[in-house]
């Protein structure tokens, strides 16, 4: 009866009501069969999963910061024992989706049902690609058989081939004929593309193309894995009209429950005032990277500009938005960034308002940051309400109760592209991607925008979207996008990072691991004494052409802001990857974990075991 009660108790924990759906059982005492269709709904919707987990991954790329005693853990790479935080896509995977996908699959399977399988394999791989990116290993074959009570574990590298191979299954399944009436069935319950089976084969081959390009950095990406990866992406998304995203119905507090609004939305209080904008995210938005003295590591202070007091960085790679020249202003920090500027929400349509707001990150675990305290995710430096003559509403942009989960964009694949065509020395080719990417971006990220009312401090974006589209039009044809004259792989994958921002941590966290942390070392990866030592992470100098992230520093890293340390048991290490989740892995599975290579699953660091995507060749034995 296990097996059954996994696929039952997810789906009438998201409809809600189960008296609608009593009659589809054959026994009457126990749920012993549900058809397929039915569990369409719940397993779409538990892709809240992933915004869940970013809480932990959001502070791991410095696109968050937290003063959470659960999540502070992970902003300092470190894995708090006997807690089960930064483990929902793992529950997302065994349990919420679990045998409910697993059943979707089968007897659609069985019923020649190819379009529904063919869905069901899609996400599958979808879920699954995500789960090893940032779990590493996890157990596959064993996962779903009948009666194991422990589950050996599969190494990344052979979960990476099957995730490919089940979207290509998925795209073979949605390619067939497929001449049964399906009704409002799929449609109804198909909360990404209501059963569009032209999207669903390029979300197939999105999961292809982000798969692959987690593996750039591999001594063997431009013979093995690149021209793979290039064919996939022309075969994926055209457009940001095929952008996957999970509706959500929203209705805040009339809502009759809960899950029906947003993770990050205010009615749900998951973001409040514990999660905030990293202070990293606010100088690449912002183009107030700043310049450090490569001999002390102190930032170097001028004094003359009251809001940003800092010499900054000669080359900066997204904006220079404190220089007002036109082309020069990237409006997506008015939309992805909060700002306490303008609370009520005056000339929203008006350039030079928009362009005076004023943007303060945190620290790693602080809200104070450098320059200026840190508001939350919905603009005020206090924790979100719904009621009173100043209050959130239901939230802005895409941390509103009734905003969709992204999962994937046209934005994100064309970044992709991009760096795969730089690895493989085609550098127009690359710049054609990147531009395509940067245009996407500011297409889906105007998508979200709902500003908030004339006069009214009650919540909503702080720009409209006419003016979005306008400085969106003479950013991209400004220096920093059609304007470009000393184009690098920093460029795509900084732009990628802004694109990602902060739906597509997890893919963000890829890259930064594959490029591990732009950490200074010799040889093929950095380990203890060639990288970092107990207390100290070398890191490359903005002035480095081959770092990546300008800006960028890990906590240890000796520059101001970043003398802090490890905890002992990571031996100097970032992390690397998440632990499995406490409550399955550690409670019952112990044996499995144990046999790990190079670093066991139950040793202390384990979370700084480098991922096989993440190792130039293979990984040590």
């Amino acid at each position: 009866m296990k097996k059954l009660i996994y696929a039952l108790l997810p789906i009438l924990f998201i409809l809600g009501s189960c008296e609608k759906y009593l009659d589809v059982n054959k026994n009457i005492d126990a749920p012993d069969y549900v058809e397929g269709y039915l569990y369409l709904a719940n397993i779409t919707q538990q892709y809240q999963g992933i915004y869940w987990d970013i809480r932990a991954i959001g502070p791991l790329t410095q696109m968050m910061g937290t003063t959470s005693t659960f999540f502070v853990p992970f902003a300092n790479h470190y894995y708090a024992s006997g807690r089960d935080e930064g483990g929902e896509m793992w529950r997302v995977v065994y349990w919420n989706q679990g045998m409910n996908l697993e059943n979707l699959i089968n007897q659609s399977m069985d019923a020649e049902d190819w379009t529904l399988a063919g869905i069901g394999y899609a996400m599958k791989a979808f879920s699954w690609d995500m789960l090893t990116k940032i779990h590493g290993e996890v157990p596959m074959e064993d996962a779903f058989v009948p009666g194991l009570l422990s589950h050996d574990y599969d190494y990344q590298k052979d979960v990476y081939a099957q995730v490919r191979e089940w979207a290509y299954t998925a795209i073979e399944l949605l390619e067939r004929p497929d001449d049964h009436n399906y009704g409002t069935k799929i449609s109804d319950n198909d909360f990404i593309y209501h059963g569009d089976k032209a999207k669903w084969i390029k979300f197939a081959y999105a999961v292809i193309v982000r798969n692959l390009a987690s593996l750039t950095n591999k001594t063997d990406f431009a013979g093995a894995y690149a021209e793979e990866l290039i064919t996939a992406a022309g075969k994926s998304f055209q457009s940001p009209d095929d952008d996957a995203t999970v509706e959500v119905a929203g209705g805040s507090q009339s809502a009759p429950y809960s899950g029906y609004n947003n993770f990050w939305g205010t009615a749900r209080s998951n973001l409040t005032y514990s999660y905030f904008q990293h202070e990293y995210a606010v100088q690449v938005f912002t183009g107030t990277v700043p310049e450090y003295d490569e001999s002390t590591g102190d930032k170097i202070r001028l004094d003359q500009n009251p809001y940003y007091p800092y010499k900054l960085a000669e080359k900066q790679i997204i904006t220079d938005t404190l220089l007002d020249e036109p082309g020069h202003f990237d409006p997506r920090v008015a939309v992805k960034l909060a700002t306490t500027s303008n609370p009520t929400f005056l000339n929203l349509d008006d350039t030079d308002n928009v362009k005076s707001y004023q943007y303060y990150g945190g620290g790693f675990t602080g809200t104070v940051g450098p320059i200026g305290q840190a508001p939350s995710y919905y603009g005020r430096n206090i924790a979100s309400t719904v009621t009173g003559t100043v209050h959130d509403g239901i939230g802005r942009w895409i941390y509103r109760d009734d905003a969709p989960y992204i999962l994937t964009t046209y934005a994100e694949l064309q970044f992709c592209l991009a760096e795969a065509y730089w690895k493989l020395d085609r550098p127009s080719e690359a710049f054609d991607a990147f531009k395509k990417g940067v245009v996407a971006d500011m297409a889906t990220t105007a998508r979200y925008i709902y500003p908030g009312r004339e006069g009214s401090a009650t919540g909503g974006d702080k720009i409209t979207r006419n003016l979005f589209n306008t400085l969106s039009s003479e950013y991209v044809n400004g220096p920093y996008v059609n304007g470009l004259t000393d184009f690098t792989l920093s460029h795509i994958m900084m732009q990628k990072w802004v694109a990602l921002y902060p739906w597509g941590a997890p893919e963000a966290w890829v890259d930064m691991r594959k490029y591990h942390y732009d950490i200074d070392y010799t040889g093929e990866y950095p380990s203890n004494g060639n990288g970092w030592i107990q207390a100290l992470v070398e890191q490359k100098p903005d002035s480095d052409p081959s770092k990546v992230y300008q800006g960028f520093y890990l906590r240890p890293a000796q520059v101001e802001g970043r003398k802090g340390s490890y905890d002992v048991r990571n031996e100097g290490s970032p992390s690397y990857r998440l632990r499995p989740r406490f409550n399955s892995e550690y409670m019952w599975n112990l044996p499995a974990l144990e046999t790990l290579k190079p670093i066991p699953g139950t040793a202390d660091n384990y979370q700084t075991s480098i991922p096989w995507f993440a190792y130039p060749q293979e990984m040590p034995q």
